[in-house]
């Protein structure tokens, strides 16, 4: 059984929320041109790298933390672009624990100018960069795929969302 549940804009099957809403941190990387992903250990499906923001922190901070734990790779908070910011009421995340939280996430983007040297954290099954074509043969966390969908519609210059 997953450890978490997705909804987006799915008012009929969507638990009511629990908790506050939640800030999350989540990044579009790439190099030449590919997405990366991780294949999330606590659901099975596919997502951004990315998590949520602590009490103190600044999304920047967030991901650039997110980045080292789930990938080994430290990226300066400064060389993260903000590129969007989700914050449709139904982006909800469903916890085993019973906990129901919506999501508020701000997308940040960052291109490796040379092929990064990636470690698998114990969040992660699988880390891949995914080009555009890759994409509708694998299962995104649907508060993750229409983020996903966006980049590359606008031909991965960021967002389309508005």
């Amino acid at each position: 059984m997953a450890i978490v549940t997705f909804y987006n804009c799915d008012p009929k099957d969507a638990p009511k929320t629990t908790m506050p809403a939640h800030l999350g941190a989540n990044a579009i990387l790439t190099f030449r041109g590919k997405l990366l992903l991780e294949k999330r250990r606590d659901s099975d499906i596919w997502g951004l790298v990315g998590g949520g923001c602590k009490k103190w922190e600044t999304g920047r901070e967030a991901i650039a933390r997110e980045a080292y734990e789930e990938l080994g790779v430290r990226i300066p908070k400064d060389k993260f672009q903000k590129l969007d910011i989700y914050d449709n009421p139904g982006r909800i995340a469903a916890f085993r624990d019973g906990s129901i939280w919506r999501m508020v996430i701000v997308v940040y983007g960052y291109e490796f100018p040379e092929e990064p040297v990636l470690r698998i954290s114990s969040e992660s099954k699988e880390l891949r960069f995914f080009s555009k074509e890759e994409i509708p043969g694998i299962e995104i966390a649907v508060t993750h795929a229409d983020i996903v969908q966006d980049w590359f519609a606008n031909g991965g210059k960021g967002s389309a969302h508005s």
